[in-house]
């Protein structure tokens, strides 16, 4: 049953301020996992399979061949194929802008500065495994990261019990021309990936959902290479009023619940519309305000992982709203067309995050160089505050450094 309640509870209070739980068990378990493929490779990641996936692999069989990839795609129903390349070709035609350019700036004396931009050389991209077939996550990570410039494309996701990969991963992963796909999962994948063994090459930057465990795993390894967004349980908000369908807000919260651990919020002006949505939401909370002002400093300071407008003029509300991972605008835009075919990624902020975070983009797989370049003229000129500033952090070599050539 769907919790209401109001912006004074302190239950409001702890969801605005909810955050990733990090548990001490769970931390602990990842810290052992991560040291022990650290320390022993191949080894330690294939004992951490056959653990968890109960998968029985040899190091040459941690990659998929390449036949298995193209095998996958050849016997893909052909109609979910051609609905596949149509989800594809969104997400690509999306991130189909121009990249950065380089900046450039000259001055009087000569003074050149700038920035260059470079896309990241390996990427690691984790496919979680389970019940579920997440073919969406492969297209809504690959392509950012290949429209980006990334040469390398390493894709992880766990084996089944015969060792084998789930079919429809790699028929995506062959749609898009990924042809190094790794049998692994984990916590134990990310170790893999961020140190590198004797077979799993090591990555600059690791990106994809996961569970409690390969999120705590990203953590761990943040420093050695970078991460995307912390991810945690799928969210929804939905800012509804009497003029909203009540059968899509109930549709749409529904649906949230399919995920595990998946958290619902409704915001509304309407009672009527929280008495429905009490009765028929197993779980989630409901939060009723005097307007749709309100609405909106709630859903900023609840800064969810998406965020549904139902409302008449939703434009003119989500031009104030500056915490969310994705916004989804009026009565025909539910989150499960974010979720597999509109074009933005889906990898998202959730657990308050979207008030620092952005969702999975190019910019997230490209680096920014500074270049500066100075004349004599111009040191010249900098010369007495460069001697001052020296002087005063007690880095008299730093001076030295450009005096010399003034000097000489």
């Amino acid at each position: 049953m769907m919790k209401v309640i109001s912006t004074t509870s302190q239950e409001w209070q702890r969801l605005c301020g909810r955050q990733l739980v990090r548990k001490r068990r769970i931390e602990d378990s990842v810290r052992k996992i991560v040291d022990d493929v650290y320390q022993g490779g191949d080894e330690a990641l294939l004992r951490y399979t056959r653990r968890f996936d109960r998968a029985q692999l040899a190091p040459r069989q941690l990659r998929v061949t390449e036949a298995e990839i193209s095998g996958a795609f050849q016997h893909l129903d052909p109609k979910f194929a051609l609905q596949l390349k149509s989800a594809i070709q969104n997400v690509q035609s999306f991130y189909s802008r121009p990249r950065l350019k380089p900046v450039r700036s000259v001055d009087g004396d000569g003074v050149v500065l700038g920035e260059k931009f470079d896309p990241i050389e390996r990427v690691g991209i984790y496919i979680p495994g389970g019940t579920a077939s997440l073919v969406s996550t492969v297209y809504m990570t690959v392509i950012p990261a290949k429209k980006a410039g990334v040469r390398r494309i390493i894709l992880a996701t766990p084996p089944r019990k015969d060792g084998s990969v789930d079919p429809h991963i790699l028929a995506v992963a062959s749609l898009l021309d990924v042809d190094e796909v790794y049998k692994m999962g984990g916590a134990q994948a990310i170790a893999a990936m961020a140190f590198g063994t004797r077979t799993v090459p090591k990555v600059d930057k690791i990106v994809g959902p996961g569970n409690a465990y390969v999120a705590e795993a990203k953590r761990q390894v943040y420093g050695f290479v970078d991460v995307d967004t912390p991810a945690g349980p799928s969210e929804i908000a939905v800012i509804a009023n009497r003029y909203s369908n009540a059968q899509y807000v109930l549709a749409d919260l529904l649906g949230e619940t399919e995920h595990a651990g998946g958290i619902a919020f409704l915001i509304t002006t309407s009672k009527a519309l929280a008495r429905l949505a009490r009765k028929q939401i197993p779980g989630g909370h409901c939060l009723v305000v005097k307007n749709l002002d309100e609405a909106v400093d709630a859903a900023n300071r609840l800064a969810p992982e998406h965020l549904e407008i139902m409302v008449r003029s939703p434009q003119k509300l989500a031009k104030r709203i500056t915490s969310a991972g994705a916004i989804f605008l009026g009565q025909y835009s539910p989150v499960t067309v974010g979720d597999y075919v509109a074009g933005p990624s889906h990898v998202l902020p959730t657990g308050g995050a979207a008030r620092t975070f952005s969702g999975l983009g190019i910019d997230d797989f490209i680096r920014r160089t500074h270049v500066i370049s100075y004349t004599k003229k111009a040191l010249e000129r900098m010369r007495e505050p460069l001697e001052r500033i020296a002087a005063i952090e007690g880095l008299p070599r730093h001076y030295e450094a450009v005096k010399v050539r003034l000097t000489g």
